[in-house]
C-alpha cells in the first residue's frame, strides 16, 4: 500500500513539469554547465508555470499546496541529472523563512515576486572559519537607530550570484549567550556595502551560482529584520528538518537515476554484443543497489507523511540524510564501475552525477553533524 496519496492535481503537476523540464532545461543543461551559470530567465519560466513556491499561500500568488508539491518539484528536476538549477533550495528551503517568519509588510513585498521567479533567494549562515557550527559565527549586525549595519564574510553560498534577496545570519556582539544573539535579516541584493564574489570553481555542481557574499557596513533598516531581535538560531533549527529531508529526498532521486540508467545502459549493451541477458555478477550488484533504493524510499515516505503532519523527527531526518546521501555516492561509485571504460568519459551521463552527488554529505549540515544529533536523541 503507497503511504503518499497524491491527487490528479499532483500528477497533472507532475507532468506539466517533466514536459517543461524536458523542453526547458535538459537542451540547455550542457550550455549552462559550460558557461558555469544557470540564467535567471528559467526561474522567471518556472515561476510563470507556476513551479516556484508551491506552499505560498494563493494571497501572495503561489499555489497553496500541500508538501507533496514540493516533492514532486524535487524529484522531476533532479530526475533531469542536472542540479545547477537549485529551485527545491529557492523555494522549499529560503522562501519559507519569509512565508514563516515574516511580517505582512515583508510577505506582500517579497513573497509575489519569489513566486513569479523575479526573486532569486539565499540563505547565508555558512562563514569561511566556521562551517557547521553555526554558534561560532562571526558576522555582526548592530543596531544604530532606525537601521542594522552588518559586516562580515559568508562563503559557499548557494543561488549566491543570481540572489536577488538573502536571507543573512548575523549576530548582536554586545550579547554573550550565541543563541539569543543571532538574529536573520532580509537583504536586497543592491544594498549598499552588499557585494556578491564570483561563483566558486568546484568538483561538481558545475552551473550553481555558489558565492561568497561580503558585507561592509552594509546598511539596511531595522524592519528587514524576521521576527524578534535574538531569535534567530531557533529559526534556523527549527527549518533543518525541512532542508534535511529534502536533501535526503534528492539524493534518494540521484540515486534512482543512476541506477536506471546504468540497468538500461547494460541490458542495451549486452544486446548489442548478443546475450540474452547481462551477466549473474552485473545482476547481482544491481539487485542490491536496487534494494538499498527501495529500503531508502520507504523510509522516506514515512517520514515525509510524518512530517506533513507536524511531527518532530529531526533525529530521524537526520538519520535519513547522512544514510541517503552516502547510500547515493556508494551506488554512483559502484555504477561508475560497471560501466567499465565508458564510465571515465563524459559523454557518459552519471560521470556528471558521480562528482554532484558528492556534495549531499556535506551540505545542510554534515553527516558527521548529522550522527551527533542522533547520538544525543538515543541518550548517547
Amino acid at each position: 500500500m503507497e503511504m503518499l496519496h497524491y491527487t490528479a492535481e499532483h500528477r497533472r503537476f507532475r507532468e506539466r513539469l517533466r514536459s517543461f523540464c524536458q523542453k526547458e532545461v535538459i537542451p540547455n543543461i550542457e550550455k549552462w554547465e559550460q558557461e558555469g551559470l544557470v540564467p535567471k530567465e528559467i526561474w522567471q519560466k518556472l515561476g510563470r508555470e507556476g513551479f516556484l513556491c508551491t506552499a505560498v499561500s494563493p494571497e501572495y500568488g503561489g499555489l497553496g499546496g500541500d508538501f507533496l508539491y514540493s516533492v514532486i518539484a524535487l524529484e522531476e528536476m533532479t530526475r533531469t541529472n542536472h542540479y545547477g538549477l537549485d529551485a527545491f533550495l529557492h523555494s522549499d528551503i529560503v522562501v519559507p523563512y519569509i512565508d514563516s517568519f515574516g511580517c505582512e509588510e515583508q510577505k506582500k513585498k517579497y513573497l509575489p515576486g519569489c513566486v513569479s521567479g523575479d526573486i532569486i533567494t539565499a540563505v547565508a549562515m555558512t562563514e569561511p572559519d566556521v562551517g557547521s557550527d553555526l554558534a561560532s559565527m562571526t558576522t555582526s549586525a548592530v543596531e544604530e537607530g532606525e537601521d542594522v549595519i552588518i559586516n562580515g564574510t559568508k562563503t559557499f553560498i548557494s543561488n549566491g550570484f543570481n540572489c536577488d534577496l538573502v536571507v543573512v545570519a548575523a549576530r548582536d556582539p554586545a550579547v554573550e549567550n550565541p543563541y539569543q544573539a543571532i538574529s536573520l535579516y532580509l537583504v536586497e541584493a543592491s544594498t549598499a556595502g552588499f557585494k556578491k564574489g564570483i561563483p566558486l570553481p568546484k568538483l561538481g555542481v558545475h552551473s550553481q551560482d555558489t558565492t561568497e557574499l561580503f558585507f561592509t557596513n552594509c546598511r539596511i533598516p531595522t524592519k528587514n529584520r524576521l521576527g524578534h531581535k535574538g531569535t534567530g538560531f531557533p529559526k534556523l533549527m527549527e527549518k533543518l528538518q525541512q532542508e534535511r529531508l529534502l536533501v535526503a529526498i534528492l539524493a534518494k532521486t540521484m540515486a534512482e537515476f543512476i541506477l536506471e540508467w546504468t540497468s538500461d545502459h547494460l541490458q542495451k549493451k549486452h544486446a548489442h554484443n548478443g546475450s540474452k541477458s547481462i551477466p549473474k555478477a552485473l545482476q547481482f550488484a544491481l539487485v542490491e543497489m536496487a534494494t538499498e533504493v527501495k529500503l531508502a524510499k520507504t523510509f522516506l515516505e514515512k517520514l515525509i507523511c510524518d512530517h506533513m503532519e507536524g511531527k518532530h523527527i529531526v533525529a530521524e531526518t537526520s538519520m535519513a540524510k547522512y544514510w541517503n546521501t552516502e547510500m547515493a555516492n556508494r551506488i554512483a561509485d559502484r555504477c561508475l564501475n560497471l560501466c567499465g571504460e565508458f564510465g571515465m568519459l563524459e559523454s557518459c551521463p552519471i560521470v556528471r552525477t558521480f562528482r554532484d552527488v558528492r556534495v549531499t554529505t556535506i551540505f545542510a549540515g554534515t553527516n558527521e553533524i548529522m550522527k551527533g544529533i542522533v547520538a544525543k536523541s538515543l541518550g548517547l
